[in-house]
């Protein structure tokens, strides 16, 4: 196993160097790649694009595109084009879909890059039918809206366009796309409207490649996949589909340094708020992470009206067990009740995961009222990332 530290040239992560850091991330390469294979095998006969927006999706946009790339995608999509000018010497050959568009000011981009524009209303249209005009043809996929009422033409519109006789001969789009609402929930009715819809737009069109599947909808099933899917969680060993066994393998792992261990008494109050009184004598590890890193304040146990419902505040893990997080956590520190590990088994220094292999990111989301998405996308600049390379 070898690992690889980011560069510090990096604006998405600490430079403090080993040792000195107080969070770190862990990122396992080997994991993307494989996580990858599985979405490309259950996809079937269609191919397997990457999903690469928000950095990927915390993780690191150069080495997460290196990996997918040495794993055989040849498609990614990004959400802006500042992400696909980013991308494009990393993956020279390979297709790049930007999912906001095109917008006035925006073309030379797509052009001197080589980007995709993934179209979602008219007047995107109109500034694509421009650009042709001017520079010349490009290619560009179109978005359907098939019931999300986020981006995307209609159906009856992109159908009407498909038919339209006024319809530029240099406007041929390559792909044709819709997103799924409720893939991550099997049995929900929207989910075969929209396949409904979407096949009644595709229809439309042709001869031009279709992509219908998330992360979710590849477990959909084959009638789901058309010619192309677009995993994007998944590919992070996050839950793709809710209240069913996760197959993906975890990729981050974060951990946060214990920077003292103190010992407190019964009936004494642990962070802001005095909102967690100790019901017994107990230490207590204050470990060097907070809602700055990405740490949510809602993860709390206690002071947050989250903790009204009934649903615990999370853990950490530490020395082969799950510790209690007690009380709010605040910017730069939060508190694990250690008191049921042996006495002198904690000391400062240590460092206690947060979620990884021994606590499942979509878990720790969970106790935070979110989802591991958010989680993934809110790791803030103060970790240390370090690399395990997928060819060990």
């Amino acid at each position: 196993m070898t690992k690889s530290s980011i560069s510090p040239a990096s604006p998405f992560s600490s430079t403090a160097p080993i040792g000195e850091e107080h969070a770190r991330l862990t990122i396992d390469l080997q994991a993307l790649a494989d996580n990858w294979r599985l979405m490309a095998r259950k996809s079937g006969k269609a191919r397997t694009a990457a999903v690469l927006k928000a950095d990927a999706y915390g993780t690191g946009l150069e080495p997460a595109a290196r990996t997918f790339y040495g794993a055989g995608a040849r498609d990614f999509f990004v959400a802006s084009p500042a992400e696909g000018v980013a991308l494009r010497p990393l993956v020279p050959d390979a297709r790049i879909f930007v999912l906001s568009g095109m917008w006035p000011g925006s073309e030379r981009l797509f052009f001197d890059y080589d980007l995709v524009p993934v179209l979602a209303s008219q007047g995107q249209l109109a500034v694509f039918m421009a650009a042709i005009s001017e520079r010349g043809d490009h290619p560009c996929a179109l978005q359907v809206d098939t019931g999300m009422n986020r981006l995307g033409l209609s159906v009856p519109d992109a159908i009407a366009l498909a038919h339209d006789p006024a319809r530029p001969a240099s406007f041929s789009p390559v792909l044709i796309l819709s997103h799924l609402a409720c893939g991550d929930e099997p049995m929900h009715p929207m989910n075969r409207m929209q396949l409904d819809r979407f096949r009644a737009a595709i229809k439309a069109f042709e001869g031009v490649e279709a992509s219908l599947a998330n992360s979710a909808g590849v477990f959909l099933g084959e009638e789901f996949h058309f010619d192309l899917t677009r995993p994007g969680i998944s590919l992070y060993g996050g839950a793709a589909v809710n209240d069913e066994p996760n197959p993906m393998k975890p990729v981050v792992t974060a951990e946060a340094r214990i920077l003292q261990v103190r010992d407190a008494r019964i009936g004494e109050s642990v962070s802001y708020g005095a909102a967690a009184v100790l019901t017994r004598d107990s230490r207590i590890a204050v470990a060097a992470i907070g809602y700055a890193d990405g740490y949510l304040r809602s993860l709390s146990g206690a002071g947050v009206p989250l903790r009204q419902t009934g649903i615990s505040g999370a853990s950490g893990y530490l020395h082969g067990r799950a510790v209690p997080l007690i009380g709010r956590v605040t910017m730069d520190l939060t508190h694990f009740d250690v008191t049921d590990l042996p006495e002198g088994a904690v000391r400062a220094g240590d460092f206690i995961e947060l979620f990884g292999p021994n606590m499942p990111i979509e878990k720790v989301a969970k106790a935070g009222g979110t989802i591991d998405y958010v989680l993934l996308t809110s790791l803030g600049p103060r970790y240390r990332r370090d690399y395990v390379d997928a060819n060990r």
